[in-house]
């Protein structure tokens, strides 16, 4: 539970030598059995947020619930009820705050991307019988984000990261199919509204990851606490003017 976003892997084919659980290939199916479950391990950890919060009122005379908690929770309970992602409610902006203050580990409050595994025939060919069915799924069911993508492409591309030749041969018989993971990666920052950059030295390149908005000294404070407390400046650069100019390792030339 204690996770800010959900990428949820949904299968769309058939296959002799992958078992499924039930015994058959049914995205739509496992989508739904997956969302009752989450929403049902937030119920149980709903309740005992709510009746610690109770517990705590009843030893503090001079504390009570508010009108806006009893709401609040009231429409929280009924939507996990009914196997509703709290995600998928109309909150006001207090609302959000008491729930994300008394109940922070509610999974269904947290954002989520959805992947489809195909084929590697059909990721190429850009089809499936599933997709429509799938994509309909998740706009019926508060929306989001769809990434098809092929476990079986992705395994053969990667399996060719020495062979330069072999690469291109692969991504030329692609059909101009690439690789998916950018953009599960991509969307994944996106969702948790986080952004990343890079820093390069002789030995290494390290990426580092902040929040969007984030100031120069905050962004300097992921690195180490004492590049906040003593900063100066940052000297930045975009990637593709690094790539232009660097002819070796490091920011040297850039600089």
């Amino acid at each position: 539970q204690a996770v800010d976003g959900i990428f949820h892997v949904v299968r769309a084919f058939d296959s002799e030598e992958v078992i499924h659980v039930d015994d058959s290939v049914d995205p739509v199916r496992d989508l739904e059995t997956i969302q009752h479950e989450l929403c049902a391990k937030d119920m149980e950890y709903f309740k005992r947020a709510l009746d610690q919060e109770k517990t705590d009122v009843k030893k503090n005379p001079t504390m009570k619930l508010s009108a806006l908690f009893v709401a609040t929770m009231d429409r929280v309970e009924e939507m996990l009820g009914k196997k509703l992602p709290i995600r998928d409610g109309e909150w006001s902006t207090p609302e959000v705050e008491l729930i994300k203050e008394k109940c922070p580990q509610l999974i269904t409050t947290k954002p989520i991307v959805y992947l489809v595994n195909l084929t590697k025939s059909d990721f190429i060919r850009k089809k499936n019988k599933w997709l429509v069915k799938i994509h309909t799924w998740i706009k019926e069911h508060g929306g989001g984000v769809m990434i098809p993508f092929s476990v079986e492409y992705e395994e053969e591309l990667w399996a060719l990261r020495d062979d330069p030749d072999g690469e291109k041969a692969f991504l030329e018989a692609a059909e101009g199919a690439k690789s998916a993971m950018p953009k599960m990666v991509v969307q994944g920052y996106k969702e948790l509204n986080m952004i990343y950059y890079f820093t390069a030295g002789e030995k290494e390149v390290r990426c580092w990851t902040v929040l969007d908005g984030a100031l120069a000294p905050a962004a300097a404070g992921v690195i180490h606490s004492d590049f906040e407390r003593g900063f100066i400046k940052a000297e930045v650069c975009s990637y593709d003017d690094f790539k232009a100019v660097a002819t070796k390792k490091g920011m040297s030339e850039v600089k």
